[in-house]
């Protein structure tokens, strides 16, 4: 008996925005998504977010002005991205992207609503 295709998306291009604050993902299905750096951030699939299991997840503020600083690649299944508010332990599988690249409406609405029921700001807090 053959194996099934492997049918999951496989990135075709990787391009982080001169401003950094967007990278584009496009993948060979045709899809194409621009993930924002704030986006990623929040979403980041770090132990440091998303804990260890949903009830551990943690509301990320602040993030509005977020840059990507560096991609790096691993294996070649997924990068580790460096922002420069110095999170650098999310490894983003190309799984990973094409669903935060799908469900972004979804996902953005959701993160907006929990940092309402929080009282918490995309902003980062003024300094003195």
């Amino acid at each position: 008996m053959a194996a099934a295709p492997d049918t999951r998306p496989w990135p075709t291009e990787l391009r982080l925005a001169k401003d950094r604050k967007a990278l584009t993902v496009t993948f060979d299905t045709g899809e194409s998504f621009a993930l924002e750096a704030e986006y990623l951030r929040v979403m980041s699939p770090s132990a440091e977010v998303q804990g260890h299991s949903p009830d551990e997840r943690k509301t990320q503020p602040g993030k509005r002005q977020v840059a990507i600083l560096e991609v790096h690649p691993i294996g070649n299944y997924a990068v580790r991205l460096v922002f420069d508010d110095m999170h650098s332990t999310g490894i983003f599988s190309w799984d990973y992207f094409s669903e935060l690249g799908r469900n972004r409406e979804r996902k953005w609405q959701e993160y907006l609503d929990e940092l309402a029921s929080k009282g918490l700001s995309r902003d980062p807090p003024q300094r003195r």
